[in-house]
């Protein structure tokens, strides 16, 4: 009745001056802090009145009297704009947010009063919540303003209930208020009547509030719910078990994944990483895992994952131990080091096996340090310790089991596993027994003939013959993959035999080695036997050979070399025919010599003829002269360049010694023209040499010519000087002359400074003043030319400078073109001028007297002209008339000069 008769009065005030019906306080006096519970507003409000509504406290009830309302103008605009258009979301909002720095309990009005005319606008109850808690913001959780705020959000759920942003909201703001049961209730709520498309929104703020409080089975039912809609966040789930240590359960989780094959880890985790998160669980708290069968997961993880099976050993093994059972664990680790198949994983399971028995020997110690030590706790601890010895001993033939499980046909690790039970007859008999057994030679890594050799040898060595001659017979009938290996068991059977002194028995070995098969075959054919093929072996019939020639007669020697097989070496060629030499039968070995040409061509046969014709020369000599010939001549048919000289230089020395000298310098002739380039300057030299022996000097003047024609420029140069020199001792000063200016067109005078030099000294000795000219002239000449050639006079320069190679740009960096060529005419023209300053000049005037004769009538030498004269016209040449003085030369110093 008091609100009724309020809202009368209101509408009989005029505008902005109504007041309420009871004597309370206006706006101005209430009490700060005070609200006033939204949701109860008095008055038909803006729409349908004439002026503004009378609002008063819904909570003032019908004691007092109602304070007034006192609208600012500010506010009547917003009033008059609302009462035309009551229903405008915009129009609420701005006088809402034009009241925000107001009272919040009018501000709590205007939103009620909104909501009242719009109820079902999001934004404004979203704005108005958002006020609400706003408000209560920093408040005491018991305060009451909590409660109409919870309240409001309940009110707002009955029209928002499909709106997730309220829901979340109202979840996050109980869960501040520390409201568990309620706020779990609420999320329980929005799941409900949210659709599930929602769903996605809600699951993480709910996770997140029940991993917060420590209600493990609250949050174990909410993670159930959660992922019968997302099963992909097991992973989670699995997380959160192992932090509230329930870990039964997370184990069941975790198998469940692992042997899921469609399920795909959001953390990126692979299977086989949560197959070693549910091993480590098991293996670390087996006492707290009790629906799982440890140590079965475990194994069929070993199965499963063969790459990781050291840590999964280990795990089964630490496992074991956790629960108080040592024996189990030991035995664990024994199985461990017997079948692990890498070495990795045999480390990884050797070193948890010793820090195992360290741990318990430790363990021992220390309770007997506190206890005391009694009788049985110290036999106890020698017996670990004892057992740890042991497994540190074991650790090398362990580890050789490892590599022999990887691959059992190495012959390597099992001649290793036979030295290791070195001292240990038995076990090494034990040992080479398997290793013959189980090596397949077929693909075996190693010469698996070796394992048999060695077994004999071990029974040689401890004086049981029999027992070694057995193994070897039974290594014959093995089909080995190569013929050598069965070879090396023959031939070490024939050794085994000569060793002790059973000369007869090593024969007979090797003869039946070497029997022919009643099937030939070829040697490298595989798809055959070994035991087949061995008749075409080398080494077998080596041996055999060597014993023979040792023990057994000269027939049955002879028949040990048969040619017929095509297996002979040229040594054995040779070895054969030597053995025939010896016993005085000559054309039988030259026989054999021949046979074995038959068989090899060059460069095999080579050694061949060097001994047959050595051997033939030095039997018959000159008696069968044209046989050497013809022997001679089909060796140098079809015979290579780089091994024709010393067939060439025996066939010579035959013709010197036997035959004609004529023939024997055709054959230096022929020589000279069948070596390769780089052996001709020798065979020039013997040629030179042996001329001049058998024909005298002047017979190698054709020799000398032909050389100098044939070699390069450095050989030619080299006999040139020789062949001046020869002609010097011979008196031939022209002739000498010649051959200087020949080889002077190939001496550049920059390099080849020595040859200049001996020309300059035989003028001075032979020459006078023309023919040291005509030489300077020459040597002008011939610099002139290398000048002229841009890549040689480059090279030149270069190698003038210090280095051995470069082009012409090195002379210049950084220039090239024009300047390049510039800088070569101008090095040209400074080497021209230091040529010319180099030439000799006489301090006074010199005669010299011609080498011919003294008694000559010559005209002086002013008046002497030389036709053929090229006019060099250079700079600083001396003028074509040169004034000499004539003076009579005693007749005691006639050839040479005169001293002023």
């Amino acid at each position: 009745m008091a609100a009724a008769e309020a809202a009368m009065a209101a509408r009989e005030e005029p505008p902005g001056t109504g007041t309420g019906a009871g004597a309370g306080p206006g706006p101005e006096q209430q009490q700060p802090g005070a609200m006033e519970e939204p949701g109860a507003m008095e008055g038909a409000g803006p729409a349908g009145e004439a002026g503004p509504a009378a609002v008063t406290d819904p909570g003032a009830g019908p004691g007092p009297e109602r304070p007034e309302l006192c609208f600012e103008e500010e506010e009547v605009q917003h009033e008059e704009e609302l009462l035309r258009n009551p229903f405008s979301v915009r129009g609420w909002l701005r006088y809402a947010q034009a009241r925000q720095r107001g009272p919040r309990p009018r501000l709590n009005q205007i939103y009620e009063r909104a909501l009242r005319e719009l109820p079902g606008s999001y934004k404004l109850w979203y704005q108005y919540l958002r006020q609400r808690r706003a408000q209560v913001k920093g408040r005491c959780p018991s305060d009451p303003a909590f409660e109409e705020a919870n309240a409001v959000h309940e009110r707002a759920l009955v029209f928002m209930h499909k709106m997730p942003r309220i829901w979340l909201d109202y979840c996050q703001f109980l869960a501040e208020q520390g409201r568990i049961t309620r706020t779990r209730r609420t999320f329980d709520r929005a799941l409900r009547a949210l659709p599930i498309t929602q769903h996605r929104r809600l699951w993480p703020p709910y996770l997140s509030f029940v991993r917060r409080h420590p209600l493990p089975e609250t949050a174990v039912r909410v993670f159930r719910r959660f992922l019968k809609l997302c099963p992909e966040e097991a992973e989670q789930y699995v997380s959160y078990l192992r932090s509230v240590g329930r870990l039964d359960e997370a184990a069941q989780v975790l198998a469940r994944l692992v042997n899921d094959e469609r399920f795909v880890s959001r953390q990126g985790k692979s299977n086989y990483q949560l197959w070693q998160e549910l091993c480590e669980l098991l293996s670390q708290h087996p006492d707290r895992v009790r629906s799982l069968d440890a140590g079965g997961i475990i194994r069929g993880g070993l199965t499963r994952f063969t790459d990781q099976r050291g840590r999964l050993w280990g795990a089964l093994a630490d496992c074991y131990v956790r629960c108080g059972h040592l024996e189990k664990a030991r035995d664990v680790y024994e199985e461990a080091v017997q079948t692990v198949m890498t070495v990795r994983d045999f480390t990884q399971v050797f070193d948890s096996y010793a820090r195992f028995e360290e741990s318990v020997i430790a363990a021992l110690l220390d309770t007997q340090a506190q206890l005391g030590q009694g009788q049985d706790e110290e036999v106890e601890l020698e017996l670990r310790l004892a057992r740890f010895e042991r497994l540190m001993s074991r650790r090398p033939l362990l580890l050789n089991s490892v590599l022999l499980r990887q691959n059992p046909h190495n012959v390597h690790e099992w001649h290793k596993r036979v030295a290791l039970h070195q001292g240990q007859p038995d076990k090494i008999i034990q040992t080479f027994t398997e290793a013959v057994r189980t090596v397949d030679p077929q693909r075996a890594t190693g010469r698996p003939h070796e394992l048999w050799v060695a077994f004999a040898r071990f029974y040689e060595d401890n004086g049981q013959l029999d027992d070694a001659r057995s193994i070897l017979s039974r290594a014959t009938r093995v089909r080995f993959r190569r013929v050598e290996d069965l070879a090396a068991v023959w031939c070490e059977f024939g050794e085994l035999e000569l060793r002790h002194q059973r000369h007869q028995e090593a024969l007979a070995v090797l003869r039946k080695a070497t029997a022919l098969p009643s099937r030939r075959a070829e040697y490298f054919d595989s798809s055959e036997p070994v035991q087949n093929r061995l008749y075409k072996n080398l080494r077998v019939w080596a041996m055999l050979a060597d014993l023979e020639e040792s023990l057994g007669t000269f027939q049955s020697t002879r028949s040990v070399y048969i040619l017929d097989l095509r297996i002979a070496t040229p040594q054995i060629v040779i070895n054969y025919a030597l053995l025939l030499e010896e016993h005085g039968r000559f054309e039988d070995s030259f026989k054999a010599y021949e046979r074995g040409i038959a068989l090899f061509r060059w460069p095999h046969v080579g050694d061949l003829w060097l001994t047959y014709l050595s051997k033939f020369v030095a039997r018959y000599g000159g008696r069968k002269l044209e046989r050497a010939r013809d022997l001679f001549e089909q060796a140098l048919d079809g015979c290579p360049p780089q091994h024709a000289k010393t067939i060439y230089l025996l066939y010579a020395r035959l013709e010197e010694q036997f035959g004609l000298a004529r023939r024997a310098m055709a054959v230096y002739e022929r020589g000279t023209r069948a070596v390769p380039p780089e052996q001709q300057r020798d065979m020039f030299h013997i040629y030179i040499r042996r001329a001049a022996e058998l024909f005298g000097v002047t017979h190698t003047r054709p020799i000398y010519q032909r050389a100098i024609e044939v070699l390069g420029d450095d050989a030619a140069r080299e006999l040139c000087l020789r062949f001046a020199d020869m002609e010097c001792k011979l008196g031939e000063v022209d002739r000498a002359r010649a051959i200087y200016t020949y080889c002077s067109q190939i001496c550049d005078p920059r390099i080849t400074g020595s040859f200049w030099q001996t020309w300059k000294e035989f003028e001075i000795r032979h020459g006078n003043e023309d023919t040291i000219r005509e030489m300077l002239r020459i040597k002008r000449s011939v610099q002139a030319t290398y000048n002229t050639q841009v890549n040689f006079m480059a090279s030149q320069m270069l190698k003038v400078s210090g280095s051995a190679t470069g082009t012409v740009s090195d002379l210049a960096p950084g220039q090239s073109g024009l300047d390049e060529m510039k800088l070569l005419e101008q090095r040209a023209e400074a080497l021209a001028a230091e040529a010319q300053r180099d030439t000799p000049r006489p301090a006074q005037q010199v005669l010299f007297v011609r080498a011919e004769g003294a008694g000559v009538s010559e005209p002086p030498l002013s008046l002497q002209g030389n036709p053929e004269e090229i006019d060099l016209d250079e700079e600083g040449e001396e003028p074509d008339e040169v004034q000499l003085e004539q003076r009579k030369v005693p007749a005691s110093v006639f050839g040479g000069l005169k001293d002023d």
